[in-house]
Parts: structure tokens; C-alpha cells; sequence
């Protein structure tokens, strides 16, 4: 009996300590970017007018941080909190000095950079990362396929652009919320593309009947028989709203909407070529 007890008792040990494992390793962490686009994944343990205290994930050491140095922090709960106030006095010359000296991209003349295409269900705000990032090459993909029409731009390799984003802490989710400077500074160009697509889903759904049947005639009696099957057809209709802007050195130069005339999952890549052909940086 006793070894009965025990060996209950190990095993609900075992499985706390795994819950408490698998707890632990899904568990969201605070996040800090840095003005100088250093991203730190932490626990948040204290926070000032001035500073920010945290500690690294399985470290109990508290670091401090100056929050002139601190462009955005992202909290476990889903809140985002910035920091754009410029710091004055003596304080702003030390930033400024820090941010001369920070990898600050150079921004190379005439290079534009494709941003990943947030994919929305207008209904219920869900988002798809593969659409993202397809939507983000196909618009790369016309812009490389028609160079000789937008010359004299060149265009950001696609995994530069996501790699600098990637180290910055941006991806198609908060893209839209980050200035356009920042992101020319981020990237190093001086021309960029951003577009969005949001769109609604309905089903359209129809029944069709078939019928077939003989009839046989033996021995003074008639026999019939008859078959029937039904067969249910979904359409899917898909109506888009794709938002397409480009700037130039902060400044936007183009900004237009479009909805596709077709309905179909894909059609919102016409609205795209559509509005890429409207551009001022493409020439016939």
C-alpha cells in the first residue's frame, strides 16, 4: 500500500514539473528595441520616468536601461509603448552621440524595398503570415520582372529587406505602425513600397439533383426503379480592398485603393499589377 501511495505521488511530481516545464517555455516574454534597433527579449521587472529594469529569460540578474536608448518596448500582455520625445539638455547630446554611433543604415540613392503585404480578414481581424510574405514577392516579382521600366530604381534583394526587419523587430504584423523614416533608415533606401490587402469571405452555396431511372414490365407487373444523388457546390467569393502606397525620402509620392473585378482568392494580385502599372516609377 505504502508503495502504492509513493509511487502515485512520484508520478503527479512528474507531471507538475512537466506542466510547470511546458508553462515556462510557452510563457510570452516582454520585449525591448532599442533606438539603435538592438531588440532584447526579457521580463520587465521595473519601470521609471527614467529607466527600465529587466532581466534576461532563465537569468535573475536586473539590468537597468535608459530610456532615451529605448525606441519601442512591446509587453507580454500585447500593449506597445514608444518612446519619440527627444531628450534635452545634456542627456539629448550623450543620445546623440550613442545614435552616431549606432549601425544606422546609409540610405543608397534610387533602391526601392518591397514591405511585407499585411493579409486581413476585414470581419474578423485574422491575419496570415504566408499571404504576407507571398504578396510581398509577388509585388517584388513584377517590380524585378519590369526593371527596365523603373529605371533608374533598383530593387532590395527581398532577404536583405526581411533580414533588416527581422533584427529591428518588425515583421507584417506591427509594420504598419512603424514611420516610414524609420523604416528607410532600417532598410537603407530611399523609396519604398507599402501595400495591404483586407478582404471578406462569403459562401455561396448551391445543391444540384441528379436523377435517372428504368422500368420493367413481367408477369403483369410493372417494377420501377429509380436513383437520385445530390451533390453540394461552395463558392467562395472574395471581395478585396488592396491599399497601395509608395514614398520617397519620407514623403509619399503615390497612394491609391482598388477593388478587383473578379471575386476569386487570387484576384487581388490584378488590383496589384493594376495600381504597380499607375506608379510614377513605372514607365511604359
Amino acid at each position: 500500500m505504502k508503495a502504492r501511495i509513493s509511487l502515485m505521488l512520484l508520478l503527479l511530481g512528474f507531471i507538475a514539473t512537466a506542466a510547470f516545464s511546458q508553462n515556462s517555455e510557452t510563457k510570452k516574454t516582454d520585449r525591448i528595441i532599442r533606438k539603435d534597433f538592438v531588440v532584447i527579449d526579457c521580463t520587465i521587472t521595473k519601470m521609471t520616468d527614467n529607466f527600465v529594469e529587466y532581466s534576461l529569460p532563465n537569468e535573475t540578474l536586473v539590468t537597468e536601461l535608459d530610456l532615451s536608448k529605448v525606441g519601442r518596448i512591446e509587453f507580454a500582455s500585447g500593449r506597445i509603448q514608444t518612446f519619440d520625445a527627444a531628450p534635452q539638455g545634456e542627456q539629448a547630446e550623450v543620445v546623440m552621440e550613442n545614435m552616431g554611433a549606432s549601425p544606422k543604415m546609409e540610405r543608397k540613392q534610387n533602391t526601392i524595398a518591397v514591405l511585407p503585404v499585411p493579409y486581413v480578414n476585414s470581419e474578423t481581424m485574422a491575419s496570415s503570415e504566408e499571404v504576407a510574405k507571398f504578396a510581398q514577392n509577388d509585388i517584388y516579382s513584377k517590380l524585378i520582372d519590369k526593371s527596365s521600366n523603373i529605371f533608374p530604381l533598383t530593387v532590395q534583394d527581398l532577404r536583405t529587406t526581411n533580414s533588416l526587419l527581422r533584427k529591428a523587430g518588425i515583421d507584417y504584423k506591427n509594420i504598419d505602425e512603424i514611420p516610414i523614416e524609420e523604416l528607410e533608415d532600417i532598410l537603407g533606401v530611399d523609396n519604398i513600397v507599402a501595400a495591404k490587402v483586407s478582404y471578406t469571405l462569403t459562401e455561396n452555396r448551391q445543391s444540384s439533383t441528379y436523377k435517372s431511372g428504368e422500368t420493367k414490365y413481367g408477369n403483369d407487373k410493372t417494377k420501377n426503379q429509380n436513383y437520385s444523388s445530390t451533390t453540394d457546390n461552395i463558392e467562395k467569393i472574395y471581395k478585396y480592398h488592396v491599399y497601395f502606397d509608395m514614398y520617397r525620402n519620407g514623403t509619399k509620392i503615390y497612394t491609391q485603393t482598388r477593388q478587383p473585378f473578379f471575386s476569386m482568392e487570387d484576384s487581388w494580385k490584378d488590383a496589384v499589377q493594376y495600381l504597380l502599372k499607375r506608379s510614377p516609377i513605372y514607365t511604359k
